[in-house]
């Protein structure tokens, strides 16, 4: 368990699975805070500061930017249910266009392949002629 401010930079970022790069980022961006540095010693973080990277990180390999990760954060502080899953339905439906996109591409390689299978190299390549002929 992590006790209130005990991490240093490295210990967060260890903890949070990122590299200390990442939380100065983070922090030169506006999304953690840097807590302030005493006199003599270095900056302490807490267990929250874990969990708004992993926050972040989890935000992020959802394909959120980190604009609208920012966004999430806010929300989150607001308690805003509602704008929060009209950002996540934004979010879905880009996915959902970005997987039929992939699935036309899928298909249109499997018949170009399929093709090249069904040729010999004396007729040239199908793929390449495909491309050309911008079929």
């Amino acid at each position: 368990m992590i006790h209130k401010h005990t991490l240093t930079i490295g210990g967060l970022a260890q903890a949070a699975g990122v590299n200390v790069e990442t939380v100065r980022y983070y922090q030169r961006v506006g999304m953690l805070v840097q807590p302030d540095k005493p006199v003599q010693g270095a900056r302490r973080y807490s267990a929250h500061d874990v969990k708004q990277i992993r926050f972040i990180k989890r935000a992020q390999a959802l394909g959120f930017s980190l604009a609208e990760v920012a966004g999430l954060l806010a929300l989150g502080k607001a308690s805003a249910c509602r704008e929060t899953q009209a950002l996540a339905q934004i979010r879905l439906e880009s996915i959902q266009a970005r997987i039929s996109d992939l699935q036309k591409m899928q298909t249109t390689l499997e018949l170009l392949v399929k093709r090249c299978n069904q040729s010999d190299d004396s007729t040239g390549c199908p793929i390449i002629e495909a491309l050309v002929n911008d079929e």
